[in-house]
């Protein structure tokens, strides 16, 4: 299975993630290029090769307009960039020249943004004005970390715990301890811990991004490395200033995944569809139900989540809060997967996303029902006749 391990030693940032996936890459600069083309309104791309304390890495410069992602200072700020709403961004987001795969990554990004923001200043999401956050360059590093994974394959991603430095830093709101409060919000659940380095080393879009991606935080599972990466930051500290990103395979044994049931005989088909959604909505990695007869020959249903280890408790608590059940079994599965992912086909119809599934000498596409829908309904054309154009391609 691909897999991609981050060193978060010295915390995350946007830029520093996307700086370590482009050394993955074997062409790196064709990479950035794919960036800039990708059309985030008014930001471009640049690579740089830096060292700091001996090792060589990239560093990527951010250009939104003419000037440089974080050359303006925190005071006045409020004069390089308007503030942002949701709407703004959503509408940002969706002239991006990227999958919807890569958009609905980016989207559930700035949401858990949003949504640390919100909780922080007590404002509901939809009066949330980004400061830092929300200004182009912050969307500059989500597109390109999101894109990249999508060209990797979407490895499975681990990383380490986070060092989140300490002290203080300097926002739009004023002085504020290290881990800013919107990113503390975003890393609950995340193993992270401070040191000696005065300093935000974990950024709210580093911390989002991580949530969004990894899939377990601890030490590095065992792997054969085919790339490193070096993701340099800003600052200089006594220690390297770098995020490493290691990609290879996880030798056979599939992953751990744990499935979780109960027996249900007293709730309604819609409060059980209503379960499903809140537990798919939270991340379970499957839920499907099964028709079972119980004692005195009672209907049932067998109620079965599937979830990553860490995902257990919350789980638990769901099915606890949204059922009727007094019991909840668990049993360990190991799960053997192909890599997915998303890919773009142009038809005479209009384009069309296909899942690619590779692994175990076995190669398939198949492509996206919405899609083949939609382009059946605009064309007056069957879906069958549609699904026949990606064929033969």
């Amino acid at each position: 299975m691909k897999t991609l391990y981050l060193d978060c030693g010295m915390g995350a940032a946007g830029d520093m993630l996307t700086a370590a996936l482009l050394e993955l890459f074997p062409d790196p600069e064709a990479m950035v290029a794919e960036l800039n083309g990708l059309g985030v309104p008014g930001v471009r791309y640049q690579r740089e090769t830096v060292e700091k304390c001996g090792i060589q890495g990239t560093h990527i410069h951010v250009f939104v307009g003419d000037t440089e992602e974080g050359e303006h200072h925190h005071h006045d700020h409020h004069h390089d960039h308007p503030h942002s709403g949701m709407e703004e961004i959503d509408h940002w987001i969706s002239h991006i020249q990227a999958s919807e795969a890569v958009k609905e990554n980016i989207r559930a990004v700035y949401n858990r943004i949003a949504q640390a923001e919100s909780l922080v200043h007590g404002v509901t999401i939809q009066d949330i004005h980004f400061h830092e956050v929300g200004t182009l360059d912050a969307l500059a590093d989500v597109t390109a970390v999101c894109y990249l994974l999508d060209r990797l394959g979407n490895p499975a991603v681990y990383a380490s715990p986070v060092h989140v430095g300490s002290g203080h830093v300097y926002c739009a709101h004023g002085i504020l301890p290290v881990p800013a409060p919107a990113t503390a919000e975003l890393l609950k659940g995340v193993p992270i811990y401070g040191g000696q380095i005065q300093g935000e080393l974990c950024t709210p879009t580093g911390a989002a991004l991580l949530k969004q991606f990894v899939v377990e935080f601890g030490n590095m599972p065992m792997m054969v490395p085919q790339a490193v990466g070096y993701g340099m930051g800003k600052k200089d500290f006594a220690m390297a200033n770098c995020l490493r990103a290691l990609l290879g395979e996880t030798k056979g044994g599939g992953d751990s995944i744990v499935e979780l049931s109960c027996n249900l005989d007293d709730m309604t088909g819609e409060d059980i569809g209503f379960a499903t959604e809140q537990l798919l909505s939270a991340g379970a990695l499957d839920v499907f139900t099964t028709p079972i007869s119980m004692k005195k020959n009672r209907p049932g249903v067998l109620l079965t989540v599937l979830c990553r280890e860490n995902q257990r408790e919350e789980m638990v608590g769901l099915l606890f809060r949204h059922t009727t059940t007094l019991g909840i079994r668990e049993t360990p599965h190991r799960r053997y997967c192909l890599t997915r992912r998303a890919e773009q086909a142009d038809t005479p119809f209009g384009r069309v996303t296909c899942k690619r599934s590779e692994g175990y000498g076995v190669t398939r596409c198949k492509p996206e029902y919405d899609d083949l829908a939609r382009l059946a309904r605009e064309n007056g054309v069957s879906i069958a006749q549609v699904r026949e154009t990606v064929a033969r391609k």
